[in-house]
């Protein structure tokens, strides 16, 4: 069996690229990524018969040209808005909804945005009618608080 792995080892780097991509879903800054490319370099050079140092030497050298190379281009091209990445909740702000139960004067009312209904109360405390336009200006746990859009 060790005979297989041996000849073999191509496949546990395309393994070891694959398992790479999936954590790089979950977090999303491009840094796992290069240990991907990493990963298929080294198999590329266990395919043509390098030997295991020679594979390991080509993953280390790929992996760190991937981190100055290839992640400054990927972060500029697909995290066009800097640092500072808004996720879950904190992105519906400043979001266009639109009423869906009518916001009463002081009270609450139902807002849907991209398919989802929010609780949502007036920004000034002033009633708001069904199928407005709203934006959203803050957030309180679960609750939007909007304003009319003209």
């Amino acid at each position: 069996m060790i005979d297989y792995f041996a000849s073999h080892l191509w496949q546990m780097w395309a393994l070891l690229s694959f398992v790479c991509l999936i954590l790089e879903l979950m977090n999303g800054d491009f840094f796992i990524m290069c240990f991907a490319i990493g990963g298929v370099c080294a198999s590329i050079a266990a395919a043509f018969g390098v030997g295991i140092y020679g594979e390991l030497l080509v993953f280390a050298i790929c992996s760190v040209l991937s981190l100055f190379f290839v992640r400054p281009i990927a972060l500029k091209y697909l995290h066009k808005g800097g640092e500072e990445r808004v996720s879950n909740a904190e992105a519906v702000i400043g979001r266009v909804g639109k009423v869906s139960q009518a916001i009463e004067a002081g009270g609450y009312g139902r807002v849907a945005i991209d398919g989802d209904d929010w609780k949502a109360r007036s920004a000034n405390g002033e009633p708001i009618a069904k199928n407005a336009q709203v934006k959203v200006v803050s957030m309180e746990s679960i609750i939007l608080t909007v304003e009319a859009v003209n």
